[in-house]
Formats: structure tokens, C-alpha cells, sequence
């Protein structure tokens, strides 16, 4: 732990970053749960490099030509579950995303970012970037992990995981309000699902058998400052989140007549229970210790047109990356089933 040390004498920062990734693909492959399998079992929206595969080692940032996200050193990969709407006839439909109003650069929002998501790194909370006690540490290449389960039935418990909720979007700036499950009434803006991972490492494993073991959750949700890191994970990584704006509000005349919930994740769970989350870091070289080691907040840290401490490109660029779909399948459209879950 002798280097842990010297980080920790090295200095401390206030950093904080909030950027948009938009999508790099939305297909059954799942390169941590499932590595190697063709197609894996549901549906995933993923962000990020173009070097997403069904089986990934090694570092990422040195292998990805390309990424969707904001800073151009970013080559991580983030993805979660596809919603999907559930009509009354039993046929299923993607439920689109759209950008993060909270991104407009220059005071203007970016409507032409191709939906995705809204990835965080924070060192306090979402409100300032404070003044940690603690040195915040960048993961390693080869670094992953994963927040929540598929398989889980249950909100209560020491199962229970309260940085993983959803948001029953008023406008498209309603925050606060966050629910376990999904919401059981419309949403005039849409559903906001929010995912906020661990910030506490064991400082040796970049990964474990269960993707979440090397880490510690004392998450305490709704980007409030977790509390200090305990022994066996002792240091402090950025607090990872991400904000998926799924636009429910194309299927408000079709909301079921009993006024049952209608949106189900693609791996059939209704109740929402089991969303969850997967992060595989590729930052290019020392760029994600470069902004943590700096003061910098959100749009301050580098934004497009505006020089900071990290490189930016453009909503252009980031559209143009994507990675080619390695399953023939149907992932659009009014499908009968959900792929990987034929009915019967």
C-alpha cells in the first residue's frame, strides 16, 4: 500500500465532470457478465469507445479508435438494460432516449446528441465539488464493475441498493423525487433512470468474480457525499453515475386501460427492481487522474468550443462512432417478444 501513501501525500482536489455520451450501440452482447457470448441474454444500450466487444481485456483506452462521449480521451464503456414499452396486445417496443437538458454547452441545449446517456464523476456531490479529505484516485486500466442485478426481487434488505432509482420526469429538469420502482403513472417528460456505482476499491483487484466484490457500496443515492471508505476497500475512486432519459412520452395514448405499468426492462422485469449497470474504464493514459487531481467543476473541466483540462470534440464527432451489430436480430420496431425471451 506504499503507493496509496504517496498518492494520499501528493495533494488534495476538487474536481467534478458531467458529460454526454451518445449511443454506440444497442445490441445483445455483454462483455463482463457474459464475455464471449454471442448473443448474450438481453438487450444493452451502450456508450462510449468503438471498442466494445462481446469479449474485452486488456486496456481499453489503447484500443478504441473513437468514442460517442464528450472528452475525446474517454474510450470507457457504459451501458445498461433497454427499456421497453409493453402494449396491450402483448407486442413490445424500444422505448427512446433523448439528451440530458442539464448539457446545453454555451447555454443552449444539443438536441442532436443521438440519445445515450449522461456519465458523472464526482468527488463530493452533484452541488459542488467541496473540499474532500481524500485524494481521489483514477481506476486502472483493465478496471470494471457493476452496480445492481437482473435477478433481484426486491427494494428492502440488505439486497437493497439505494444509489440505483428512477425519476418521474415532470419537465425534462424535474430532479429529486426518486423512486425503487418504476413509476405507475405517466410521466409528462418521461422516465429518468439514475445509476450511481461504488466509490470505494479494495486498491488491488481491477475486477472480481462478481464484478462487485473489489468494490464497497456505502452509496447513500441522490448524489449525496458518501460516507468514508472502509479498511478493506480503502481507496477512494470517483463516484461513477449515469442518467439514461428514456422518453416514455411516445406511448402516452397507448397506456393500458386498467392502468397497469406498461415499461419493462429487456429482461422482463416490470417492477424495475433489477436495474442495474456495467462500467469498463478506458480513459486514454492519465486523463481521468489529470482532472481529478485538478479544481476544476463540470462544464469548467472542458466543454465543446471551450478549452479545459480535458479534450473535447463535437456532437458531430461523437455521432459518427459506432461499433458494426454482431447479432442478426430486431431490436426495433413492434416486436412479438423480447429478444432472448421468446414467449411461452
Amino acid at each position: 500500500m506504499k503507493w496509496f501513501s504517496l498518492l494520499l501525500q501528493a495533494g488534495l482536489s476538487q474536481a467534478a465532470i458531467r458529460f454526454a455520451c451518445s449511443q454506440v450501440s444497442i445490441q445483445r452482447l455483454d462483455p463482463l457478465v457474459e464475455p464471449g457470448q454471442i448473443p448474450s441474454a438481453h438487450v444493452h444500450q451502450i456508450v462510449g469507445g468503438n471498442a466494445f466487444n462481446a469479449t474485452m481485456t486488456g486496456d481499453i483506452g489503447e484500443q478504441a479508435s473513437c468514442t460517442t462521449c464528450t472528452y475525446s480521451e474517454d474510450f470507457s464503456n457504459y451501458w445498461t438494460a433497454v427499456m421497453y414499452f409493453r402494449h396491450e396486445n402483448g407486442s413490445y417496443k424500444r422505448v427512446p432516449q433523448y439528451a440530458n437538458a442539464q448539457l446545453g454547452y454555451e447555454g443552449r441545449d444539443d438536441p442532436s446528441i443521438k440519445g445515450g446517456m449522461t456519465v458523472y464523476y464526482t468527488q463530493k456531490d452533484f452541488w459542488n465539488n467541496g473540499l474532500n479529505e481524500t485524494r481521489i484516485t483514477a481506476f486502472p486500466p483493465g478496471f470494471r464493475m457493476t452496480v445492481g442485478n437482473p435477478g433481484t426481487k426486491s427494494i428492502s434488505g440488505p439486497g437493497a441498493q439505494p444509489g440505483l432509482g428512477y425519476t418521474c420526469l415532470q419537465t425534462i429538469l424535474t430532479r429529486g423525487n426518486e423512486t425503487r420502482d418504476f413509476p405507475k403513472e405517466p410521466c409528462p417528460a418521461g422516465i429518468m433512470a439514475i445509476h450511481h456505482f461504488p466509490a470505494c476499491w479494495d486498491g488491488k483487484n481491477v475486477d472480481s468474480p462478481d464484478h462487485q466484490s473489489h468494490m464497497f457500496d456505502n452509496t447513500i443515492g441522490a448524489f449525496r457525499e458518501a460516507p468514508p471508505c472502509p479498511e478493506s476497500h480503502p481507496v477512494r475512486v470517483p463516484q461513477v453515475a449515469y442518467e439514461t432519459m428514456w422518453d416514455t412520452t411516445v406511448f402516452k395514448d397507448m397506456w393500458p386501460k386498467d392502468g397497469s405499468q406498461p415499461f419493462v426492462w429487456s429482461f422482463m422485469d416490470s417492477k424495475g427492481y433489477g436495474t442495474h449497470a456495467d462500467y469498463l474504464f478506458g480513459w486514454k493514459g492519465d486523463s481521468l487522474q489529470r482532472v481529478m487531481d485538478d479544481n476544476c467543476f463540470f462544464h469548467g473541466c472542458g466543454s465543446p468550443g471551450k478549452q479545459g483540462i480535458l479534450k473535447t470534440q463535437t456532437v458531430e464527432e461523437m455521432n459518427k462512432c459506432s461499433v458494426k451489430d454482431m447479432i442478426e436480430e430486431d431490436t426495433e420496431g413492434w416486436l412479438d417478444e423480447l429478444p432472448g425471451y421468446p414467449m411461452g
